[in-house]
């Protein structure tokens, strides 16, 4: 069962058929969605007010864009309910000073102005994106790997969706080149259980590096790069062998099922909402492997939307993710989340602007996730496309 759900998401599909690159037209205000667009699951009044908060937010990154087109942040990782910053990466000081900036950050500020409609070549903004993607671009290594101030293979994926999704709307030979490089990395690191960790080629592997993964392969994949639907495939049966089988989590999903920590942490909101987000994009909606799932992100959405978690990494990592399962599956489940996270980040959006994210990347990264989940009802990223 599991080979043809794969293959028939492999297969041209009209909602997720390979686009021509460069086809899209720049969007100009939220009631000029898509004609495809399920306009029933937001308010019109509440988008309006998310897309001038969007616009206050971009504004902001707009003015600490670096010149080299790239944004700082703090390189590092999760460890348990704190972000382990890198010794070896360079810190936002540093970063301003040789305008290398942190990769993974500037490649979601980048897809924050995308959201909003703004392209190399088209919109208020056009500027600041052509600066990001050329950005990106530059920070191809010979391996392909696209790393800048010492970023891993979360922001590579970032890097490449990215890139996917600018040149899928602005088409230029140079972003494809650097493109089907990185695909190339992420297709070659493939360890023997299907899965991806922090760095190339690393023999241990999680959930979510995982899917960050599989999310930038199905973009490009979508604008016509070649991916081995095998990478598909075993990544996929990854993801099917991380949910628990049995007892009072059954359902959901595990951080890890290899290595050390194996069998753990089943209940995290990120990790979970990148689960469901795989399943979706890999065109399987069964409403059996999705209900626990949402059921538990619905519950626990509170948890990290207050105290210790509300301008933390996992909130902005988690709903980047947990937006897109609800988007992708949809209905009334979809209307009454984007209805309590539009709520809650209209109210914490500082006066200049920005969103605070005190534990994690820093306030470029809060800022540009928020920016793409406030746009959401614009439905121009393919992230939020069906």
């Amino acid at each position: 069962m599991l080979m043809i759900l794969v293959y028939a998401a492999l297969l041209p599909q009209r909602a997720d058929e390979p686009r021509t690159p460069g086809a899209e037209k720049t969007p100009t205000a939220v009631a000029a969605a898509p004609a495809q667009a399920d306009e029933a699951w937001f308010d019109g009044a509440l988008a309006e007010r998310c897309a001038q908060a969007a616009d206050r937010g971009l504004s902001w990154l707009r003015d600490r864009q670096l010149p080299s087109g790239a944004w700082v942040g703090y390189v590092g990782h999760k460890q348990m309910d704190n972000y382990q910053v890198l010794p070896d990466g360079l810190q936002p000081d540093s970063q301003r000073a040789t305008g290398e900036g942190h990769l993974g950050t500037s490649a979601i500020c980048g897809m924050a102005f995308l959201a909003g409609g703004h392209l190399p070549d088209r919109g208020r903004h056009r500027v600041v994106v052509k600066r990001a993607e050329d950005f990106v671009i530059q920070q191809s290594q010979q391996s392909g790997l696209l790393s800048s101030a010492g970023t891993r293979m979360y922001s590579h994926a970032f890097g490449t969706l990215f890139l996917a999704e600018v040149y899928g709307m602005a088409a230029n030979d140079r972003a494809k080149a650097t493109l089907e490089a990185a695909v190339n990395l992420i297709v070659d690191s493939q360890n023997q259980y299907g899965g991806w960790r922090y760095n190339a080629f690393d023999r241990e592997l999680d959930l979510s590096v995982t899917v960050c993964q599989l999310q930038a392969l199905r973009a490009a994949r979508n604008i016509g790069i070649r991916v081995p639907a095998t990478t598909i495939e075993r990544a996929m049966a990854y993801v099917n062998s991380s949910r628990v089988s049995r007892g009072y989590d059954q359902g959901l999903y595990y951080y890890k099922v290899y290595g050390r920590g194996r069998f753990q942490k089943p209940r995290e909101y990120s990790i979970n909402a990148a689960a469901m987000t795989a399943l979706a994009s890999a065109g399987v909606y069964d409403d059996d492997l999705s209900d626990p799932v949402l059921s538990f992100l619905e519950q626990e959405y509170r948890n990290v939307a207050a105290g210790y978690y509300r301008d933390h990494f996992y909130y902005w990592y988690g709903n980047y993710y947990a937006a897109q399962a609800f988007y992708q599956f949809g209905g009334r489940r979809l209307r009454a989340f984007f209805s309590r996270l539009a709520d809650d980040l209209l109210e914490s959006q500082r006066p200049d602007g920005r969103w605070r994210n005190r534990v994690g990347p820093g306030d470029e990264f809060g800022t540009a996730v928020a920016c793409i989940l406030l746009q959401m009802p614009r439905q121009y990223l393919p992230i939020f496309q069906r």
